[in-house]
């Protein structure tokens, strides 16, 4: 699911575990003498983008500035994800060429962030050698004391999970240079105990951060110019602050307005949202302001009932389509994307076949398809065999993903005519004679250059053409 070379792009602001690694770098300003420089590259889930940018912040502060040359950083980090088997496997292949530049260059320190960083601890310093440091994602604070203690030659760890921590207080330095989008995290650590899952564990309990210091983050971003926030947590829908002072309680919705009012043309996107917990005031607030995006991240998982248990997600079949159907009937032009597992342990073809039923009904702009990854010390693989052979978890998947592709090539089939305001956020990837950009419904839609419109633009599209995966727009007035 990810490919071995790092890409120098902007980060991807899906959640997809099939995209690159992310390399972070700044080309701006050149570095002071003495200065130390650091190189590091995020695999996964939105989070932990977001985390390498207070990563940077904080190693900014203790004199190490960011380069995408890699032979030449005195610091490499890899921020991690322990969500697929896939995912560990390609960050242990990463660390090998690390410490090949580390044989030309002894004094290269090399690290692991995030959440492999909690899983494996003992297995990075320990046993395979491949590491200097340990750094557990509620630990970044402490990371110039850990590379204090790696230049004197020994091993640094730290991985305690924390209640409180939520980097409030920490400006991220922002290293996506396209300036127009930038995420903002909003809460860290998950209490949903899904049975599949490792996030509970390697990001601990959840915690809401500061509305003030969201917005004023937020406020910031606007007066340098970007164009589109991402609000991230695990379950954004349970985010609940209590003001210290009223003790007044702003939930996900009241936040949404509040980062909403800051200005009329700052896009507000979000991700995660959980089926259970997703509110109609949230959705009524999405539907009320035009530059709240008209998109909802609702990973389904499974679309049977007896799975959905086993999994403790906490709804059934049944819920979870009231729940689409409430977001079309108070917003209508919503668009709706989705988690898939195929494989879980015990699903039969028919409750497999309910899976690629709710993509059908739920008409998923796409999804985030995977077979079922085991994922050692979560309830599922204490509790139940991981008893679907591999060629037929192979074999589902590849039907989820036909079924999704034909659902999303109708649903862009449905834009053919319409016009789409969309934010220019780069150059397409195949022509440099063409921008691409999103629309409100995170759609991607590809248009050519007039000669004036500039990435951060705002521009209204007619779609003409289209895929699966693409929309295809002229620049219009309208």
């Amino acid at each position: 699911m990810y490919d071995n070379n790092p890409t120098l792009e902007a980060p991807v602001k899906d959640i997809d575990e099939s995209k690159q690694g992310q390399v972070y770098y700044n080309d701006q300003g050149v570095l002071a003498h003495g200065q130390k420089k650091f190189y590091i590259e995020s695999y996964g889930c939105q989070m932990n983008f977001s985390d390498s940018e207070i990563v940077a912040s904080i190693l900014a502060e203790a004199g190490y500035f960011p380069t995408r040359i890699m032979e030449e950083s005195d610091l490499i980090l890899v921020n991690t994800c322990s969500i697929r088997e896939k995912a560990e496997d390609t960050v242990r292949n990463r660390l090998k060429i690390y410490n090949k530049v580390k044989e030309s260059k002894p004094e290269t320190v090399i690290g692991v962030l995030g959440c492999m960083a909690e899983r494996l601890k003992s297995k990075f310093l320990e046993e395979e050698k491949l590491v200097d440091i340990v750094v557990g994602p509620d630990a970044y604070r402490d990371l110039p004391n850990l590379l204090n203690v790696a230049e004197e030659g020994q091993r640094g760890i730290n991985v305690l999970l924390s209640r409180e921590e939520t980097y409030a207080d920490i400006a991220p330095l922002r290293l996506d240079t396209n300036g127009v989008s930038a995420f903002i995290s909003i809460m860290r650590g998950c209490d949903n105990m899904c049975s599949f899952c490792v996030v509970p564990f390697t990001r601990g309990r959840e915690r809401s951060r500061n509305a003030f210091s969201i917005v004023a983050e937020a406020t910031d971003l606007v007066n340098q110019g970007y164009k589109e926030v991402t609000l991230l947590g695990q379950n954004v829908d349970s985010y609940k602050w209590e003001n210290p002072e009223s003790k007044e309680i702003v939930d996900f919705a009241q936040l949404l307005e509040m980062v909403a009012l800051i200005h009329p043309k700052l896009r507000v996107r979000f991700s995660t949202s959980h089926p259970k917990d997703i509110t109609d005031e949230v959705l009524f607030t999405m539907a009320k302001y035009d530059n709240i995006c008209k998109y909802i991240h609702l990973p389904v998982q499974s679309g049977n009932s007896r799975i959905l248990k086993l999994m403790n997600r906490t709804y059934d079949r049944e819920w979870y389509i009231s729940k689409v159907n409430r977001i079309y009937e108070i917003m209508p032009d919503c668009a709706i994307s989705s988690d898939i597992i195929a494989g879980f342990c015990s699903e039969t073809e028919e409750e497999h076949q309910e899976s690629v039923d709710m993509i059908k009904f739920a008409k998923y702009s796409m999804s985030y398809m995977f077979a079922y990854s085991e994922r050692p010390g979560t309830l599922a693989a204490r509790k139940y065999p991981d008893d679907i052979p591999a060629d037929v978890k192979k074999r589902r998947l590849q039907e989820i993903i036909d079924v999704q592709q034909a659902v999303s090539l109708a649903h862009n089939k449905e834009d053919l005519g319409k016009v789409f305001e969309i934010l220019i956020d780069g150059e397409s990837r195949r022509s440099d004679q063409h921008w691409k950009g999103r629309n409100s419904q995170n759609k991607v839609v590809i248009v050519p250059k007039d000669g004036v419109s500039k990435i951060g633009d705002f521009v209204h599209a007619r779609i003409v053409d289209f895929s699966s995966i693409t929309l295809i727009g002229e620049l219009t007035n309208v």
